[in-house]
Formats: C-alpha cells, sequence, structure tokens
C-alpha cells in the first residue's frame, strides 16, 4: 500500500452546515515503533493499534494539558492494554496477553478482555499542587470492536454523538471521529446526513488517503472547514532517574538481591525497551545518598 504523504499526523475539521466536527489521525513511523516492542498476536495488535489512534483522536476536542490514556484491565487473554497520547503530541502503548488464549479469542474485544474487564478513558491535567487534576470515564465492554465501544460511551456517558472508524495493519494505525457540536449547531439533517456520508468510508480508504483527499471526496459537498492540526510520534517518558526511584522503593535489601544473580540489576522499560543496569555499589549509593525513600510511582513511565 502507498502511504498518504501527512501520516504521523493529527487534524481536525469542521463541517459548518451540519454543525459536525471531526479529527483524523494517522500513523506509520509512531505505530511501527509501538509495536515493536513485542511480538503481539494479530488480534491483540489490532487493538492496541486502535487504542493508540483513538487515544490521539480524543485529544482534539478535550482540554488535555498533560496525558489522554486508554486503559482496560481484565482476566481475559488480553490482561492488560495500555494506550496514551499526551498533548506534546507523544504516543506509546502496550499491551499484555496470553500468547495461546489471544490466537483462539482473535480480534473480538469482549472475548479478548474477559467478562469482568474494566476500561477507562483518563485525562491528567497538571494541578496545582504535586499531584495532576484527573478526570476518568469509564467505557462499557459490550460491543466487539473498541469503536463500538467508545461511540457507545460519547452517547450515553457524555451525551454527544459521535461515529468513529479505527484500523490497524502491521505498517500503520489510523482513525476518524465525527461528533455533533452540543447545542443546536447545523441544520436540522445535519447530523444524518454527515452520518451517512461517514458509512460509506471503507477502512482501506482510510488506510490510504491523505487528510485532504478523505475530507474532498467523503464530503465533497458540505464545504469542510480545516482546523489545524499537529505531527505526533512515538515517546516515552522514562528515565534513569525514574528507575532509580523504583529502585529505592523496593528498599535497600530487595534491591542489592536483584544484582546476586547476575551482578547487576536490569529494568527493562516495557514501552520503549529500554534497559537500564545498576552495579550493586551503584545500587547501594542510591540509599546511602538518599536520605528517605521516594514513593513508587503508579508504573514505570
Amino acid at each position: 500500500m502507498t502511504l498518504p504523504d501527512d501520516t504521523d499526523r493529527l487534524d481536525r475539521f469542521l463541517l459548518p452546515h451540519a454543525g459536525v466536527r471531526g479529527v483524523r489521525v494517522h500513523l506509520h513511523d509512531t505505530w511501527r515503533r509501538i509495536a515493536a516492542s513485542e511480538s503481539y498476536p494479530a488480534g491483540v495488535a489490532a487493538t492496541l493499534g486502535e487504542a493508540v489512534a483513538a487515544s490521539a483522536l480524543f485529544t482534539a476536542h478535550a482540554k488535555v494539558d498533560g496525558r489522554l490514556s486508554v486503559q482496560l484491565r481484565g482476566e481475559g487473554p488480553m490482561r492488560a492494554l495500555f494506550a496514551e497520547c499526551t498533548a506534546q503530541g507523544t504516543l506509546r502503548g502496550l499491551a499484555h496477553f496470553d500468547a495461546a488464549a489471544a490466537q483462539v479469542a482473535g480480534p473480538d474485544l469482549r472475548r479478548l478482555a474477559g467478562d469482568d474487564a474494566v476500561m477507562a478513558i483518563t485525562i491528567e491535567n497538571p494541578g496545582p499542587g504535586r499531584d495532576p487534576t484527573r478526570y476518568q470515564g469509564l467505557v462499557e465492554i459490550a460491543a466487539a470492536g473498541l469503536a463500538e465501544a467508545f461511540e457507545n460511551y460519547f452517547r450515553q456517558s457524555e451525551q454527544l454523538p459521535t461515529r468513529l472508524l479505527l484500523t490497524t495493519t502491521d505498517d500503520l494505525c489510523a482513525g476518524l471521529m465525527l461528533q455533533k457540536l452540543p447545542g443546536d449547531s447545523g441544520d436540522n439533517d445535519g447530523w444524518n446526513r454527515a452520518s451517512v456520508l461517514f458509512d460509506t468510508l471503507r477502512e482501506d480508504e482510510l488506510q490510504a488517503w491523505s487528510c485532504e483527499q478523505l475530507l474532498r471526496r467523503l464530503f465533497p459537498e458540505e464545504d469542510v472547514q480545516p482546523m489545524g492540526g499537529r505531527t505526533l510520534a512515538f515517546g516515552c517518558s522514562c528515565s534513569r532517574e525514574r528507575v532509580e526511584g523504583v529502585l529505592v522503593s523496593l528498599g535497600h535489601e530487595e534491591a542489592m538481591a536483584a544484582t546476586h544473580d547476575h551482578g547487576h540489576a536490569e529494568v527493562r522499560c516495557e514501552f520503549c525497551g529500554e534497559r537500564y543496569h545498576f552495579d550493586a555499589p551503584a545500587v547501594d549509593a542510591l540509599f546511602t545518598s538518599t536520605p528517605a525513600p521516594m514513593p513508587a510511582p503508579e508504573r514505570l513511565q
């Protein structure tokens, strides 16, 4: 497939007569970097790619000064999924899974996640103090795919009619989202008209078309107004200092024990694959130079 010339971007647009806003995301290098961190079964890879695209889409119309994440935890073949987009346009993601069970489950979200899984959309913005201000919405897993699950969430929890198309291949992931503008914007048939046009878009077209081509071909009579965009890229916030905080949080005895087998402790970031090594003197120095234990972060970031 020939890639469009505007991949690894987010672009916003408006259908003013219909009273509809939209955003298109297309990721190539970014998705390949995320997917390279693990050998994912096809169904898990497809779901992770869709979640990565969705996390970027959702930042287009929400106030995100920090980060927005899509998270899933359950007891199914895919035990956990995490996809995140920051206000700076950096993305990362990962999934934990049982390989054999995930192969059987395929791409069906309900089968991958299991009966008691919980999925959330979380926005973390800088707060007035040390802790961020957090908003979280829970997404019901009652659909076979992420797009339908998110559409249901926006319609039921946010009272915001939404259409989503998400797609993933080995080389790219992409998404298109339409939302009805709040209030009485647009003509009486605007949302229905936009939805009918949306339903004509195929996944391979979303994968291959540039944003300009997509808008011209999908909405030829809607007087589309581009609303700007930004580039997107893979980014990980792990650092040696953060890993040091994790080791200190373990306590001196346990951290030193981690160096016994190989002469050093190794911590690998699951997002980017970076490996951090600490020999025994380096681990010991963390405690002799640190007056008080640091609290452990919720996850390696």
